[in-house]
């Protein structure tokens, strides 16, 4: 199915690595422009020229999204090459273990920064260029916002404001044909997820116990599956979509987790 991207131009936060990478590959395979915006410089770089060697096209930006600054510099660096915003994926974060017995208030409220803050602050200084392209924003979620998960209060709070945003940002930017959605995945393998995996002391039984909760197929859900759904959402072949939270998740989040082939 063509997704009708051709030469769209699309800003992917966090874009070089995991979830963030899948979306960025897929886009540009699709014929959009990317617009990789993330802290390490070397991975931002390392994926351009991956894209760019498949003949896609992109751009890399380095930027430390907690900061406001840098969201207004990587909008405006996408402006200055490219002319225009079609769409936003807001992906960069990570489960930084802020909980509420183990972090002090200061922690929580630095969780937020830099799981949160990015998101609004993106989605404010692209506005007035997705309001010219009737665009689409994009939001990646966590399950941890709807199942929970325990020592995780900073990033449980910034996903699950971010649901909300979704739905609030839904209906502000309907009079401008503005779609707004967020995908979650469960449990996703990724590097940064590999790595935590290999830091446990039985990391293959742990993982079996994962997987074995994952009601469909007993499997990790791959970065390419989460990038399918979302590329979608964001294209015009999902045009009557927005205000939706999509779980891509093997059916973890709402079927029975205890349920056995």
């Amino acid at each position: 199915m063509d997704l009708g991207l051709k030469n769209k131009v699309y800003i992917v936060t966090g874009g070089a690595k995991g979830i963030g990478e899948a979306i960025s590959q897929l886009i540009a395979a699709e014929g959009g422009i990317v617009v990789i915006a993330g802290r390490n410089a070397q991975d931002n770089d390392i994926t351009v020229q991956s894209i760019i060697a498949k003949g896609g096209q992109a751009l890399a930006v380095q930027a430390e999204l907690g900061k406001v600054e840098d969201c207004k510099k990587v909008v405006d660096a996408c402006v200055t090459a490219y002319g225009r915003i079609d769409g936003i994926v807001n992906n960069a974060g990570a489960n930084d273990g802020v909980g509420l017995e183990n972090g002090a208030p200061g922690a929580f409220m630095q969780s937020l920064q830099h799981n949160l803050s990015h998101y609004y602050n993106m989605a404010h200084y692209a506005l007035p260029y997705l309001k010219i392209t009737k665009g689409s924003i994009l939001n990646i979620g966590s399950k941890v916002a709807t199942t929970g998960q325990g020592n995780t209060s900073g990033y449980a709070a910034s996903k699950g404001a971010i649901n909300a945003l979704t739905r609030e940002w839904a209906v502000e930017l309907l009079k401008y044909g503005i779609r707004v959605n967020t995908v979650i995945p469960a449990e996703v393998w990724t590097p940064l997820y590999e790595t935590w995996i290999n830091s446990l002391p039985n990391p293959a039984e742990k993982l079996a116990s994962i997987t074995a909760n994952i009601p469909f197929e007993q499997r990790m859900t791959t970065s390419e599956e989460i990038a399918n759904t979302s590329v979608f959402v964001l294209s015009e072949r999902s045009s009557h979509t927005t205000g939706q939270i999509l779980y891509v998740d093997g059916g973890y989040t709402h079927l029975d987790r205890s349920i056995k082939q």
